[in-house]
């Protein structure tokens, strides 16, 4: 017969120093599974004599309820360590500021903001967006445009042409979004209100370029447009755009193969303390270039000049974002640099409406 007070004494130690609720669980089988220590003595009850049973019964039923117990309260105190341990790792201190999510870190593109205020402003006036290929022949780059073979403007461009094809001719990267223009002239009949936000490319690169920028032209296409509109739709945009209730602009004569005529159009500023305020002052900067659209282009596309007529425009939208929001460096509009992105980027559920505000 095995000692019970050893037992009992070994069973309780285990139980004691079970370090979590598996361990326990190992001692457990050990003295009360079914091929257990004390299991084992209980079932030598059966072949006892009757004074014998009655003599060991009580000590082995009660070292059971003893283990029993003993069992328990380990495991009700094992389970109240786990839990504060878990509390305690999972703790939140609730002072701390909330996390903000994905949508309220993140921050939209300077430019992506720009066009969407770009698109509210024209869009209010009744204009529709066109969009083409960054890829374009050099028929719909220049020679619809009113650029002949070999004419000297071409080389104002600094255009990026790709190797021949097996007819000789080269495509190219648009150098402006003009060839948006063309497109839609081709492929709808007057009246025609558009304008053409994209990318667009040249060979230049300093503070104030880049070889990859963004241009949004405008196109109207009509039997009475004139001068006077355009002036009254340039007027209506650079205030809603600067968010200024007026503003004074000066037209330049100058000259685009495309319009006849061309002007350059200059902004009243201010520069004091080094800022460039619109609305006010007695300075003057350019900010964009437009025109009549030229008779010939007109022919180019299949378009009576002798019954329509029309106006057209084109500023940068890169140049025009660094003015609005005080960017001193175009380089880093694509560095892709975090922190000039949180500085200068804006809330993606935003939207620009003229109602609600453009720049929030």
């Amino acid at each position: 017969m095995t000692d019970l007070s050893t037992l009992e004494r070994d069973t309780l130690a285990a139980i004691a120093a079970a370090p979590d609720e598996a361990a326990l669980e190992a001692v457990r089988i050990a003295a009360l599974g079914k091929a257990g220590t004390i299991s084992g003595l209980l079932k030598t009850l059966g072949a006892m004599t009757p004074d014998e049973r009655k003599e060991q019964g009580p000590l082995i039923n009660g070292l059971r309820d003893r283990v029993t117990a003993a069992l328990a309260t380990a495991r009700e105190s094992l389970a109240d360590a786990a839990l504060n341990a878990r509390l305690a790792s999972e703790r939140i201190d609730v002072s701390l500021p909330v996390r903000e999510s994905p949508e309220a870190r993140g921050r939209l593109h300077p430019i992506s903001q720009v066009i969407d205020e770009i698109t509210a402003i024209f869009g209010d006036m009744g204009f529709s967006i066109a969009e083409g290929p960054d890829v374009e022949t050099d028929d719909l780059n220049f020679t619809k445009l009113n650029f002949p073979e070999g004419h000297p403007a071409r080389e104002m461009h600094d255009t990026f042409f790709f190797a021949p094809d097996k007819d000789g001719k080269r495509k190219l990267l648009r150098t402006h979004t003009s060839p948006v223009q063309v497109r839609t002239m081709l492929a709808n009949k007057p009246p025609i209100r558009v304008i053409c936000p994209g990318r667009t490319y040249r060979c230049d690169s300093d503070q104030t370029h880049t070889p990859m920028f963004h241009q949004v032209e405008g196109l109207v296409i009509d039997k009475g447009s004139n001068l006077g509109h355009l002036k009254w739709i340039l007027q209506e945009f650079c205030k809603s755009f600067f968010e200024v209730p007026d503003v004074k602009m000066r037209f330049r004569p100058s000259f685009f193969p495309f319009t006849e005529p061309s002007v350059e159009v200059d902004i009243q500023c201010s520069r004091k303390g080094g800022e460039i305020r619109f609305g006010e002052g007695e300075d003057w900067l350019e900010i964009l270039g437009c025109g009549m659209v030229h008779p010939n282009v007109l022919r180019n596309v299949g378009i009576d000049p002798d019954v329509y007529q029309g106006f057209a425009w084109g500023m940068g939208i890169d140049r025009i974002a660094m003015l609005k929001y005080g960017m001193p460096d175009l380089r880093p509009f694509f560095e892709a640099d975090v922190r000039w992105l949180q500085h200068y980027g804006f809330r993606p559920l935003d939207f620009p409406t003229l109602a609600g505000g453009l720049s929030g």
